[in-house]
């Protein structure tokens, strides 16, 4: 197989801004060889077998040289792996992605570039300063603010830019700003022009400063701003007052921990970005298909004697399919059966699999499937139960005694999610205070969260706590938690508007 890099553009942060091309790069990435900047939804497209390389370099801090990222996407492409390079904002404005690509070409090697957004104009629309503006800004440029103040030449004509454009951009200015607000006015820009510093632009940590050419190093100071950051210079600052926006969401400036399988993350911390809240990854579990070949072929090929199926989660949905799919079989095999999903979103997903619900309970719970099952003669009906390996066996031990025959057919379990070193990532954040709320989406999270954090897990008591249901609330309790909020039904929606509700509760204490 012959190898390939795709060079992507990350985006600035937000990953809703990430490309449909470098999405599809990714999914079909071997490996993926990821910057500090690149967000971490972003890895969550990546196949579960692929190779996640960490490179990031911050000021001081290097994960690795570009030399030696050089060699890695050479070595990697060599071998005939499919490598998606993720690279903060756009490869080719001050990405170094041009070096990348040279790298790979000298070595024979395929490459592609997949441009991304660059933060030299997304960061400052999300603070509400455009770059340009009819009547006020007709240029601007987008200008290395990384150079060391202390070298005898510098790349940077000072000369021509100082005045050269309407608007200014300083890419990674923040460590140089004293200098670059004097050598700007040194070389003609008025000391009175607006100026604006963001720091993590488009990001829900999104911090803004605003200041003028004269004030702003004082203001960034003062402030206590630390990298990453983007200097905008230019008239147009003076329409943040108008513009902005992002900085007004709801959650803005939230900080929430999202417990779920990676692989279901996404729904939820988009959900709550959409808010304005910054999202802390935390997977707790994942889930593998059950390797019970034997037992699903055996009951799969003998569909015809059952009368209900019942679906209690999108996950046994998806592996019910993929079992189906294995014997050579698809949904059609359910024809005649009467289905009950146990939410909407287990309608969702049979929906998308070919197959109509005929039921879905409004309480998306073991106890909401037998409530409406509670007035349907059940004595000798034959009931198939698909799911996980470890569940409540409320369901099966009521049917039981109502009469009918059930079959439990595990079809995928869930497993603690050790990869990562997320336990001390997430303990470090506890301990540190930039943690305001945890959610967890079942008691298996609570279990493995509290396993992660260990002797950590009493910091649990210094944030908000919001669970999906009262049978997950029930698991904080039994290590001694309060929840602060409980999601008024089991979805997805429902947990990103608890979250909501206490977070603005907390807020106006």
């Amino acid at each position: 197989m012959k190898g390939i890099a795709y060079l992507i553009g990350a985006g600035p942060g937000d990953p809703g801004l990430f490309t449909l091309k470098g999405k599809a790069c990714v999914e079909a990435a071997d490996v993926v060889i990821y910057d500090y900047l690149a967000d971490e939804e972003l890895l969550g497209w990546a196949p579960s077998d692929a190779e996640l390389i960490y490179a990031g370099k911050q000021a001081g801090n290097h994960a690795l040289t570009q030399d030696e990222i050089n060699a890695l996407l050479v070595n990697r492409v060599a071998a005939g792996h499919v490598v998606a390079r993720l690279k903060g904002g756009d490869p080719l404005v001050f990405g170094r992605g041009g070096e990348e690509a040279m790298a790979l070409r000298a070595a024979g090697l395929a490459f592609e570039i997949v441009p991304g957004v660059t933060s030299a104009i997304a960061a400052p629309a999300y603070a509400g300063i455009p770059v340009t503006q009819r009547a006020m800004a007709t240029s601007f440029a987008v200008v290395t603010g990384h150079e060391d103040p202390t070298k005898e030449t510098t790349g940077v004509n000072w000369k021509h830019i100082a005045c050269g454009a309407d608007t200014l951009t300083f890419v990674m200015g923040l460590g140089n700003l004293p200098d670059i607000a004097a050598r700007l006015q040194e070389y003609g820009r008025d000391a009175a022009t607006p100026a604006a510093v963001v720091r993590w632009g488009t990001k829900p940590e999104q911090q803004t400063v605003v200041g003028t050419l004269a004030t702003i190093a004082q203001e960034v100071e003062r402030a206590g701003l630390k990298p990453p950051g983007l200097l905008i210079v230019g008239d147009v600052v003076g329409l943040r007052p108008q513009l902005n926006w992002f900085e007004e969401k709801p959650l803005f400036g939230a900080r929430v921990v999202v417990t779920r399988a990676r692989k279901q993350a996404g729904a939820l911390s988009r959900l709550l970005r959409q808010q304005g809240a910054y999202v802390m990854s935390v997977p707790a579990i994942r889930t593998v298909a059950t390797d019970n070949h034997a037992e699903q072929d055996a009951v799969l090929h003998n569909l015809a004697p059952f009368d209900w199926v019942l679906f209690t989660s999108v996950n046994t949905v998806e592996y019910f399919a993929e079992a189906l799919v294995r014997n050579g079989l698809d949904m059609r095999a359910l024809a005649g059966k009467t289905v009950m999903a146990v939410g909407k979103k287990t309608a969702a997903g049979l929906a998308k699999a070919g197959i109509v619900a005929d039921s879905v309970p409004a309480n998306a719970s073991a106890e909401g499937m037998l409530a409406v099952l509670e007035g349907v003669p059940m004595k000798g009906r034959k009931v198939l139960l698909p799911r996980a390996a470890e569940a409540r066996e409320l369901l099966p031990d009521t049917l039981r005694e109502a009469g009918a025959e059930v079959t439990v057919l595990p079809v995928y379990r869930t497993e603690p999610e050790l990869r990562g070193g997320h336990g001390e990532r997430l303990a470090a954040a506890l301990r540190e205070g930039t943690v305001d709320v945890v959610t967890f989406t079942s008691a298996s999270t609570v279990r493995n969260i509290v396993a992660m954090l260990g002797d950590d897990a009493s910091l649990l008591r210094n944030v908000q706590l919001i669970a999906i249901g009262d049978i997950t609330a029930a698991e904080l309790h039994a290590y001694g938690l309060q929840e602060d909020g409980i999601a008024e039904e089991a979805t997805i929606e429902a947990l990103a508007e608890a979250v909501a509700v206490a977070y603005r509760k907390e807020s106006d204490v």
